[in-house]
């Protein structure tokens, strides 16, 4: 595993003109739509307190006897019953035959996504994603697969590390989805000092690489075989993407953060280049441009960019009955504008109108789920009026619902 040091990445500014363009499309005009703060949708829910008294949950997935498994970036593996109790599947944060969680105050590192094999019920199987600590003191974005049975974790392997390490604590990435094909993708962040590396295909940092479910690398990927080129990667340009997905019409999608401005929903495409930090409609911590371009030829459009941020974090398309005019949208968990984005999903595939969900709870949405219940459930990062970490998991349902909780959001156990 390389290490990335500051020298390298001062220097890396000037590989961007000679960076390839495979894959890219063959357009630079603008076509990107721009949408800032919007309307608030109506209010025709219901907000239910499943469980509370989580810290800083990440992840959810949701086990086929009704349970959940869920992360908290602070290193623990939860398992999460339909009432609200909670139990320790693994604590990351102890010394293991894997590295430990990276975690501290500031950063973003930690625990990341938990998702189940496509195949779980045969194979038992899920796929972990974290920051794990090094021998040599600095730390990567890891992908892990365990066998769950029973509450436990067994048969674990590390399928991939992003290389080059780093000793920065910012911008993984880290989710992970399945592909029709079986194989998986999942986003690497551009770490946020090594913005220049996400053009230069010999790292990981800002791209989207694609695995089969054994780690290895597919043969048909984009870039096997090429001199220089890393053979993990799928799409490359990347900022800090936060959310993907394969949509109900089999495209890929994704979600991802701009500075202070340009955050992106993304179509993903084979060898694809998505720009960063070349061709961007992004606005740096400043408050001017992070480049004076916003298209050339040979990378790709977002399909809709934000200005102000809204932060993305979690994405997810909605099919369940119980939100009728839900059906095949789109839905972005937002941190810093504290809501949830939902995007109509047109019918020949483009996106629609949008609207702010959920923001009278004035909270740091983490993630959001279409359950298998129908419902859509969110995940919020929140402090208590004493400080210590207060994140719930909410379930949506319909204004008037009447099926009630295993048991009322009181009884819920809030295990320190």
């Amino acid at each position: 595993m390389r290490i990335f040091s500051t020298t390298l990445a001062l220097a890396a500014t000037a590989m961007i003109a000679a960076c390839s363009n495979q894959g890219a499309s063959d357009t630079g005009e603008k076509t990107s739509a721009l949408a800032g703060r919007v309307d608030a949708a109506p209010i025709n829910y219901e907000v239910q307190t499943l469980a509370q008294g989580l810290d800083h949950p990440w992840s959810l997935a949701f086990l086929p006897d009704g349970n959940m498994l869920v992360t908290e970036r602070t290193g623990t593996l939860l398992l999460v019953s339909p009432d609200g109790s909670k139990e320790t599947v693994k604590e990351f944060t102890g010394s293991w035959e894997f590295p430990r969680v990276h975690f501290g105050d500031g950063i973003q590192a930690g625990l990341f996504d938990v998702v189940l094999h496509p195949d779980f019920e045969e194979n038992r199987q899920i796929y972990i994603s974290y920051a794990g600590d090094m021998a040599d003191g600095t730390n990567t974005l890891l992908l892990t697969r365990f066998t769950y049975s029973d509450g436990d974790l067994s048969d674990g392997k590390i399928l991939f590390e992003a290389s080059p390490s780093r000793i920065q604590g910012n911008h993984y990435g880290a989710r992970i989805a399945f592909l029709p094909d079986g194989t998986l993708v999942m986003p690497v962040g551009d770490a946020f000092h090594f913005r220049e590396e996400a053009q230069s295909l010999d790292n990981h940092f800002g791209k989207i690489v694609r695995l089969n479910d054994d780690g290895s690398v597919p043969a048909d990927n984009p870039f096997v075989g090429q001199e220089g080129a890393l053979p993990e990667i799928w799409s490359y340009g990347h900022r800090n993407p936060q959310g993907i997905l394969v949509a109900d019409d089999g495209r890929l999608l994704e979600n991802e953060h701009g500075p202070a401005g340009g955050d992106e929903v993304n179509e993903i495409r084979k060898g694809a280049n998505y720009g960063w930090p070349t061709v961007t409609y992004a606005l740096d911590y400043s408050g001017g441009r992070v480049s004076p371009f916003e298209a050339l030829e040979g990378t790709e459009q977002p399909l809709t960019h934000f200005t102000p941020s809204i932060a993305p974090s979690g994405f997810a398309q909605y099919s369940g009955d119980a939100f009728p005019d839900w059906q095949g949208d789109l839905f972005l968990s937002a941190l810093a504008l504290r809501h949830v984005r939902h995007i109509a999903m047109n019918e020949d595939g483009s996106l629609g109108e949008q609207a702010e969900l959920f923001g009278e709870l004035d909270v740091r949405f983490r993630d959001v789920r279409a359950g298998p219940d129908g419902m859509l459930y969110l995940l919020t990062e929140e402090e208590g009026e004493d400080g210590r970490a207060a994140g719930r998991i909410l379930r949506i349902v319909p204004k008037g619902w009447t099926e009630p909780l295993a048991s009322e959001p009181e009884a819920a156990q809030t295990e320190d």
